[in-house]
């Protein structure tokens, strides 16, 4: 099979964090739905505006495993098909109790690989009643940066968003040199009329590449599933992430550290924030936004390490669903902590779903132009 990352021709959120309680009854015209299904989890929010935000009113999420076997068969097997649907269809119920109307529920890269992904479709539009589209990599790297704008400082002028999936990796450089320290954020917000837009009068965040590697959680670890010795499978991983990252431009050329910042996302990066801060139980306040260090991050990772399969499996911040990639979601963050100059990352606990929110809400001129 053919690794090689994929690349765009040419080239190469939410707001602040939402309040969790939902408000009475909240009118159903003013609600937007959002669904995320990759090659891992099923994912959905339902929100609504509120000022330059938005309020979250319900949510999904679920493990369902649809890119298991996809590796080895190139196609969903229907074991994976049957627990997808079955979360598809709580979604569906969610989605017909609060009435909701305006939505976009998206598939990502299982969906775009598999050979069976057409037929997958059109039985989730037989036997849930929705409709999902399966969008391109462009679209999913756009999606991620828009919704970590919020995180972006003001001081930032080289700007690095990472989005580690389940099937692939999204990596997206953006120079905001240009744009006037206040606006950056905003500045970020924009790109969701695309990466190159028209000419605008407002200051505009220039995107040098991105790239769209088919390597994420699950497609890595599949990758290297025949070595048994867990150190060993590590830095095999990581290395091999790397190889796949050289024809990514700002890879070859040497970055100041000085107002340059890396923000993640992803179930691996807030797993190790998690983890860093000793949280028995996962609290989102205290892991959006939080800033860690290249040595705090590489501590975590030693210490899964020294953990192994069965320690990882038992340690309550990672869980049974999670051991089995947190190790390869792991080798990818080590890996782009090695290449480019910083020693911290952002973690940001939001990403595709909170994108198609903005975006939907953007589109439709229904947020404030206040700040974020």
């Amino acid at each position: 099979m053919n690794m090689a990352p994929r690349r765009p021709d040419g080239t190469g959120a939410f707001p602040k964090p939402v309040e969790s309680s939902a408000p009475h009854n909240p009118d159903p015209n003013a609600l937007y739905a959002a669904l995320d299904l990759g090659t891992n989890s099923c994912r959905m929010l339902i929100a609504h505006p509120k000022g330059s935000q938005f309020h979250v009113v319900d949510s999904f999420s679920k493990s369902v495993q649809l890119g298991h076997g996809l590796e080895r068969t190139g196609k969903l097997s229907r074991a994976s098909m049957s627990r997808t649907i079955g979360a598809l269809h709580v979604c569906q119920q969610k989605i017909k109790r609060h009435e909701v109307t305006r939505m976009r529920l998206v598939a990502t890269e299982a969906c775009r690989r598999a050979k069976n992904a057409r037929d997958f479709i059109r039985q989730v539009r037989r036997e849930t009643g929705l409709t999902l589209e399966i969008i391109q990599p462009e679209e999913e790297a756009r999606l991620a940066v828009i919704s970590c704008a919020p995180l972006v400082s003001t001081r930032t002028e080289q700007l690095l968003v990472v989005d580690i999936g389940g099937g692939s990796t999204e990596l997206v450089w953006i120079d905001l040199g240009s744009v006037p320290a206040r606006d950056r954020p905003r500045a970020i917000m924009r790109l969701h009329a695309g990466f190159h837009p028209a000419e605008s009068p407002f200051p505009a965040a220039k995107v040098v590449d991105w790239i769209s590697v088919p390597l994420g959680v699950a497609t890595l670890r599949d990758q290297f599933s025949d070595v048994e010795d867990d150190a060993a499978r590590y830095a095999l991983m990581s290395w091999f992430f790397e190889e796949n990252l050289s024809e990514f431009a700002p890879y070859k050329d040497t970055q100041s550290r000085e107002g340059f910042q890396i923000v993640g996302t992803s179930g691996t990066v807030t797993t190790v924030a998690a983890s860093h801060l000793g949280l028995r139980r996962y609290d989102r306040t205290k892991v959006d936004g939080l800033r860690m260090s290249s040595d705090q991050i590489e501590a975590v990772i030693r210490r899964y390490l020294e953990l192994g399969p069965i320690g990882r499996r038992r340690d309550p911040r990672i869980g049974q669903d999670r051991q089995a990639l947190i190790m390869s979601g792991a080798a990818i963050l080590q890996a782009l902590l090695r290449l480019w100059p910083t020693d911290r990352l952002s973690v940001a606990d939001r990403g595709l779903r909170e994108g198609l929110l903005y975006a939907q809400m953007s589109a439709d001129g229904v947020l404030e132009d206040g700040p974020l």
